[in-house]
């Protein structure tokens, strides 16, 4: 009886994964752990499979977490925000002696996470981190790159932009807000240069790039793991980027507007003459979830949509080439570009792709045309499940050395 335990299995990514992974024979049991039981619960029931079943958590109680983890075989990570709960987390798992998966696309978590890797080693444990949409898909696609299309990758330039999910948990706008307030870390030119989201050196990096299907939007630098984790994995690259933005562009400005405000601080302020206090983060979360609904409103947004555009750029016999990668969607947010990639990682996990042991991100361990494959079987039986046309929806562009471009298909 082979058992995966998804952790956050009711949130929007996590859902998303149990879904998926009900669509294969894979694991015999599928458990949601969740504080929240009794949502956890109804979720199990409405996927009609026998072979999910809720189970309570608190990730906060160490003995909790140990409960929920013990006696798994693959342990997926979705609680977020990830630094908060990652590296306690991913630190049951192995003293548990569990394989584990995330979807952390928190930098300094990641590091944190990084730091276990000869505590995952000595426990026998694999531990694949930030198995997302970026990062996650975007690591994996560029190794393909350097294993199938390239001799040599200098660059890789990761652009997302997503929105439109039916809610936004806390945890997502924290996330976001720890976005905007730690240092960006960017590869260029072969060296690290830190810069601050909405500071004038992170300002200057920000640019309009062009999403297939969904528009044109202004990206900023984002800290993700990629611009850390590529260079050490991917000889000769000379520049690692990472921007993105949330849509609409309206919603993304109002978290960016009251970050500069200083409302990003945990500092308790007193209010009412002295009679209360208030932390202004939570205030500032609490605001921009009050104001969503109406800015999607606004912005004509009536379900979710997103694109994960990657640019990998080096030399073939000499010669420079470039590769765009596009997965986009008007019905998909980051809910299935992110719940589904994470499946997919488990899966692998369970059928034992994986040999190495220790914490790596999906550069290091994920080879590229074995998940491609596993994919493409996936998510055309989640589009049949969810009404929806089957496929994998990447479009590949080639720009080849004499500056033309055209359309490729990944031959599988």
């Amino acid at each position: 009886m082979a058992r995966i335990t998804v952790l956050g299995g009711c949130g929007g990514i996590g859902s998303v994964a149990v879904r998926t992974l009900t669509l294969t024979d894979h694991f015999d049991q599928v458990v949601i752990a969740e504080q929240r039981y009794g949502e956890a619960c109804e979720t199990a029931g409405s996927l009609g499979s026998s072979r999910v079943r809720a189970e309570k958590v608190d990730a906060e109680d160490p003995a909790s977490l140990a409960r929920a983890v013990s006696g798994s075989d693959v342990v997926l990570n979705c609680i977020g925000p990830f630094y908060r709960f990652g590296p306690p987390i991913l630190r049951a798992a192995i003293e548990a002696g569990v394989d584990y998966v995330d979807v952390c696309d928190d930098l300094d978590a990641t590091l944190a996470m990084l730091e276990m890797d000869g505590m995952a080693r000595s426990a026998g444990v694999t531990a694949l981190i930030g198995m997302g949409n970026s990062p996650g898909l975007a690591n994996v696609l560029a190794r393909f790159c350097a294993e199938e299309m390239l001799d040599k990758v200098e660059g890789v330039d990761i652009h997302h932009a997503h929105g439109g999910e039916p809610d936004e948990g806390p945890g997502v706008i924290k996330h976001r807000i720890h976005a905007m307030t730690n240092p960006v870390p960017l590869f260029l030119q072969g060296s690290f240069v830190e810069v601050m989201m909405l500071e004038e050196k992170g300002l200057e990096q920000a640019e309009d790039s062009e999403f297939r299907e969904i528009g044109t939007f202004k990206v900023y630098p984002y800290p993700h793991p990629e611009t850390v984790t590529m260079p050490r994995h991917l000889k000769g690259i000379k520049r690692v980027t990472n921007k993105g933005c949330v849509l609409p562009t309206a919603y993304f400005q109002l978290t960016m507007d009251l970050v500069r405000l200083g409302l990003a601080s945990t500092d308790p302020l007193e209010v009412g003459g002295g009679e209360g206090e208030v932390v202004p983060l939570e205030f500032a979360v609490a605001f921009i979830r009050s104001r969503r609904r109406r800015l999607l409103e606004e912005a004509g947004m009536d379900g979710p949509m997103g694109c994960l555009k990657v640019s990998v750029e080096g030399l073939k016999e000499g010669e420079r080439h470039g590769y765009v990668f596009s997965m986009s969607s008007r019905r998909g947010g980051a809910g299935e570009g992110t719940g589904i990639p994470a499946a997919l990682g488990a899966m692998m996990m369970r059928q034992g792709s994986f040999r190495e042991k220790g914490v790596l991100p999906p550069e290091a361990l994920v080879r590229p045309m074995e998940m491609l494959r596993l994919a493409t079987e996936v998510v055309r039986s989640y589009g049949t499940v969810q009404g929806e046309g089957g496929g994998l929806p990447i479009h590949v562009e080639h720009r080849g050395p004499d500056g033309e471009s055209e359309e490729l298909q990944l031959s599988l």
